[in-house]
């Protein structure tokens, strides 16, 4: 112990004053420590190097231990006295009173030490739940964890985070840093001291793991390792292992440390799995009234789950992009929202009647076979022809759009009467007539009026619905859809500006998949085909053709995205995360 670090100038000064006080005249007090007089009142070195001086001497400890003397003793230049009496009372209570200055002194450095402990404790927590509770993500939380553990002060130079398989109980590797390869940091997991640190449930450190009984070597190279378990609300959801290869012992601050992580990380990581079992429960229940919705029409199959895959894909094409959309960027939490949009885009639809929904021609094949009938008796009594005409009738039901020529047909036969037994009736009713009539596909106006109002339908059926606070613009998503930006499309006539982002990229991907798949009025299109749609659309400002070019440029990348996200239907894939 540096007795001159810890003997306060102030409280000395005093002591050495009332105890000179006690003395006679000529007499001082000093304290040595190696032969060296580091502090005195009313002597110096030269007093106490002279041969012969009179002086008492009493041992001084500090901390238990010895650490120098306290002198008594006469000046040099002050005649020998015999009034020594009291003089080693003297010394001795100056030492006891200077120990006992000592002591206080290092309870107060022990009280400062355990206060900056706490301090960077606390400092340790603020800092880690902030990190490690910025997300409901499981593997970012594992990656703020891993982080904390390889920047903290720790004499570890790997570590690996174990989570527990929900379907198995068995410790998973999820994520790691350091050479866990090279030194095989995944067997540790099946080790008895792992497994008994787990069961223990309170954190361990192992300094000698050849020492250890629970320890055979699972880890080759392996000499010292911390271990804890992760815990959230009393349930084990992993474990942390940090490990070292050299001769570094391992401290109980260092424990500390990494339990303080471990407890925070434990609870950030029980609401992450909460959520994300939360988030896939509700992606199948999504996907689940997807597939439902498609399945009313056979000809619609699986368009929801192709546009919500479409929708990702090209809106991480966007965030790929720096030239059309600079600093257009979707984050994790919007892919996962663009998702759903394109899953429930149509679930309006199931409030259109199925006879509408899967209107496969202008007129049912049924009403056409009683049209063929009449125009057979007409035949029969006039003497005229019919089958040509009633062929070009059958081509104009299943056609989607119709030409002059064929509406002049349909016009003159709906002129033309059945007459027999005096009763007459057309050739073609009005509302026949009107089917046939139909400019472009096969719905008359009040049933296509029907099938437009289903994106305000689907914004009324799923405003009750409880979406996460991150998902603010699914709904406007859906109900923009089919709106277009020069103001004609459905169902509220929205232009530019007032329609948004994630709709305008919406609505891309549901024309390209509407077109590119059969449908009972028409063929498929060949995709190069099928972009011309979409970039004549968006020439005529209809579109938006920053998001259109993107679309063309990088379609083949969209498509196989798209592709890739039906084979793995995990989160990860949704966000194009590989890590």
């Amino acid at each position: 112990m540096q007795l001159r670090r810890f003997l306060r100038t102030h409280d000395v000064t005093q002591l050495f004053a009332k105890a000179k006080a006690l003395l006679e005249p000529g007499w001082g007090v000093g304290v040595v420590q190696a032969g060296r007089l580091l502090a005195a009142h009313g002597i110096s070195e030269d007093d106490l190097e002279q041969p012969g001086a009179l002086r008492f001497s009493v041992p001084l400890c500090g901390n238990l231990h010895p650490c120098g003397h306290v002198v008594v003793a006469l000046r040099a230049d002050h005649p020998a006295s015999n009034g020594c009496q009291g003089v080693q009372q003297v010394a001795d209570l100056l030492a006891h009173s200077l120990e006992m200055l000592l002591q206080q002194d290092e309870a107060r450095r022990c009280l400062a030490a355990d206060t900056l402990q706490k301090y960077r404790e606390l400092s340790l927590l603020h800092r880690a739940t902030m990190g490690l509770n910025t997300s409901l993500r499981l593997r970012e939380v594992a990656r703020a964890l891993i982080g904390e553990c390889r920047t903290g002060a720790l004499p570890l130079e790997m570590g690996m985070l174990f989570l527990r398989d929900q379907a198995t109980g068995a410790p998973e590797p999820f994520a790691s840093f350091g050479p866990v390869r090279e030194h095989q940091l995944d067997r540790v997991a099946t080790s008895i001291l792992f497994l008994d640190i787990m069961r223990g449930g309170k954190g361990e450190i192992v300094n000698d793991l050849d020492a250890d009984s629970r320890w055979h070597g699972e880890a080759p190279g392996i000499k010292a390792l911390i271990a804890t378990p992760l815990v959230a609300a009393g349930n084990l959801v992993g474990g942390l292992v940090l490990a070292t290869a050299q001769d570094a012992p391992i401290e109980a601050n260092h424990l500390q440390y990494v339990s303080t992580l471990a407890s925070v990380a434990g609870t950030a990581m029980g609401n992450a799995v909460h959520f994300e079992d939360v988030q896939s429960l509700l992606k199948a229940l999504l996907q689940a009234l997807a597939t439902a919705i498609d399945a009313r029409d056979p000809f619609t199959a699986g368009h929801s789950h192709r546009v919500a895959r479409l929708a990702v894909a090209l809106a991480k094409a966007v965030n790929d992009d720096a030239d059309l959309l600079p600093g257009v960027i979707f984050p994790p939490d919007t892919l996962i929202e663009l998702y759903y949009a394109g899953l429930l885009h149509d679930v309006g639809k199931i409030g259109v009647r199925e006879q509408v929904l899967t209107k496969a021609s202008r007129l049912p094949e049924d009403n056409l076979r009683l049209i063929g009938m009449r125009m057979a008796l007409h035949a029969e009594i006039t003497g005229t022809p019919w089958r040509d005409d009633f062929e070009r009738l059958r081509r104009i039901n299943r056609s989607d759009a119709i030409s002059r020529e064929d509406a002049s047909l349909v016009v003159e036969l709906s002129k033309q009467e059945l007459s027999a037994y005096g009763q007459s009736i057309p050739l073609l009713a009005e509302e026949e007539t009107l089917a046939l009539l139909v400019t472009r596909g096969n719905l008359l106006p009040e049933e296509r009026r029907e099938i437009e109002r289903h994106p305000a339908e689907s914004y009324r059926i799923l405003q009750h619905i409880p979406f996460p606070r991150n998902m603010t613009n699914l709904l406007s998503a859906i109900g923009q859809h089919h709106e277009r930006l020069d103001g004609s499309g459905y169902p509220g006539g929205l232009k530019g500006d007032d329609i948004s982002l994630t709709a305008r990229l919406l609505m891309i991907v549901d024309i390209y998949d509407a077109i590119t798949m059969e449908r009972h009025y028409k063929p498929a299109l060949p995709r190069e085909k099928a972009l011309l749609v979409l970039e004549e659309e968006a020439a005529q400002g209809k579109l938006d053709p920053r998001l259109v070019s993107i679309m063309i440029e990088r379609i083949d990348s969209i498509e196989d995205d798209s592709l890739r996200m039906a084979i793995d239907r995990g989160y990860e894939s949704l966000l194009g995360t590989n890590t």
